[in-house]
């Protein structure tokens, strides 16, 4: 789904449509988000900015996030060091004792970039994960330094191999340990248009599929892109958001911004059997007015019209990619033949 930028510890009074993501959720052996938030516990350090971007919460977050049935995250964003390395022991700390997969930070550079498992009566899924742009100065992980699984841009612009060496390098250690790999991407080396997908992130996509991903997933640019289905496996350019508690006036987002999809993909070591697409919709006011930050951004089921408008625009910017949209009652089907 898309990434998860939560800072409230929501009650399913306040966020109704909790019960039915649950719902959705249920009987999946991977639910995978990013978590888009840093946690502040116990080790964490002053805030490295103090901005309307600083997106911060306790661990309840992750416990609203799990109770819904998530168990799978990403760690490696732009908002992860904000409370420095002991943010990132703090986030780590607080998903180990839920016993809940993650990847991309560690307590060091191997640890931040060494694959998080999930192992089910299906089988073995493996989350390799890393960010790309717009992580702050000392962010990245050391050989000896808490931080970020970062891949970052050489003099040229191009991304620095040795960094896209090292993410590749977990995608085929992963592979030969599990059934499926995810192969994840925070990305901020964004277009002048945030909402154009890169040229070579396409071309980067392909080559984590080509080292063994089942399906690269994207987020950073809040808003969703195309989707390509490349040698049989699934690449989500950018997913949007799930939660979007941004603290920002409203109108600085364009619309499409608080709309987003969850996606079903029923797959095996082999390849996909199915991908669903179910619309979503989250509301850029709060349910107390434009100053209730609290429930500002919680997403909701789509449906009718709104949520037809949503897999339609979906399909239109996954037309590049030549990917087929069969329209369902419930939401969308892509073709994976």
């Amino acid at each position: 789904m898309g990434q998860a930028l939560l800072q409230h510890n929501l009650t399913n009074e306040q966020w109704p449509s909790a019960g039915k993501f649950q719902a959705l959720f249920s009987g999946a052996d991977t639910v995978f988000t990013d978590l888009e938030t840093a946690i502040k516990g116990a080790h964490a350090e002053a805030p490295l900015r103090n901005d309307q971007f600083l997106h911060a919460a306790g661990t309840g977050i992750i416990d609203r996030l799990a109770n819904i049935g998530i168990n799978t995250f990403a760690t490696s964003n732009n908002h992860a060091f904000d409370f420095g390395a002991g943010g990132i022991r703090d986030a780590i700390e607080a998903l180990d004792a839920r016993g809940l997969t993650h990847a991309g930070t560690g307590m060091d550079l191997a640890r931040a970039a060494t694959p998080g498992y999930r192992t089910t009566e299906a089988g073995t899924v493996a989350l390799v994960a890393m960010a790309s742009g717009a992580v702050m100065a000392g962010a990245m992980a050391g050989p000896k330094k808490p931080g970020v699984n970062e891949v970052r841009r050489g003099p040229t612009n191009d991304l620095d191999e040795s960094d896209v060496g090292r993410y590749l390098a977990a995608i085929r250690d992963a592979a030969t340990r599990s059934d499926v790999v995810i192969a994840y991407q925070h990305n901020h080396y964004w277009e002048k248009d945030m909402a154009d997908t890169p040229r070579w992130q396409r071309s980067f996509a392909h080559r984590a599929i080509d080292a063994g991903a089942s399906i690269f997933v994207a987020h950073g640019a809040p808003l969703l892109h195309g989707i390509e289905i490349y040698r049989g496996k699934a690449i989500f350019y950018d997913l949007g958001g799930f939660f979007f508690q941004t603290v920002t006036k409203p109108g600085h987002y364009p619309p499409e911004v608080w709309q987003s999809v969850v996606v079903d993909c029923r797959c095996t070591r082999a390849g996909f059997e199915r991908i669903s697409l179910t619309p979503v919709q989250m509301n850029d006011t709060g349910t107390g007015g434009t100053t209730d930050m609290e429930t500002r951004g919680m997403p909701r089921i789509a449906d009718g019209a709104e949520g037809k408008a949503i897999l339609e625009r979906m399909a239109r910017i996954s037309e590049p990619y030549r990917t087929k949209f069969t329209f369902t009652p419930r939401g969308a089907d892509i073709a994976v033949g």
